[in-house]
């Protein structure tokens, strides 16, 4: 069975992972979308046919969907689980400091466990401000 520092290790690697590709992708979204037609939404002069040959159909981007609601949750409810991990592990590490009496190699396991879980909860509000940040982008907010 893993450790559980690798498995938080390895939950932050995939985390940032995830929220690097999506704000990448609503990056390119976002600077590739635009309205229906032209300025303002208005279908105008050969609309249809460039919007097919961009493969945009009467697209607000500045619109919030449903599917932007969802992936939004989705992204918080997932930071949120992983910041209660991390506080956990700094708190896990704080024990076990108090607990190792002084022994030099508990101090220095405990010292990186709150290390790794000060790392994990950076890592996790980094990729809260990203994907919030793309996602209201995303929104026209």
């Amino acid at each position: 069975m893993k450790n559980l520092k690798d498995v938080a290790k390895e939950a932050g690697a995939v985390l940032t992972i995830a929220a690097l590709t999506v704000a990448t992708t609503g990056v390119r979204v976002f600077a590739e979308g635009g309205t229906a037609g032209g300025d303002g939404g208005e279908v105008s002069g050969g609309g249809a046919t460039e919007n097919a040959r961009n493969g945009v159909n009467n697209v607000n981007p500045g619109a919030e969907t449903d599917l932007n609601k969802m992936v939004s949750l989705i992204f918080n409810v997932v930071f949120t689980v992983v910041g209660v991990v991390a506080v956990a592990f700094i708190i896990i590490g704080g024990v076990n400091y108090i607990l190792s009496q002084g022994d030099a190699a508990k101090v220095q396991k405990a010292k990186s466990t709150i290390l790794y879980g000060v790392i994990g909860l950076v890592v996790v509000l980094l990729a809260f401000a990203i994907v919030n940040f793309v996602l209201n982008g995303l929104a026209g907010q």
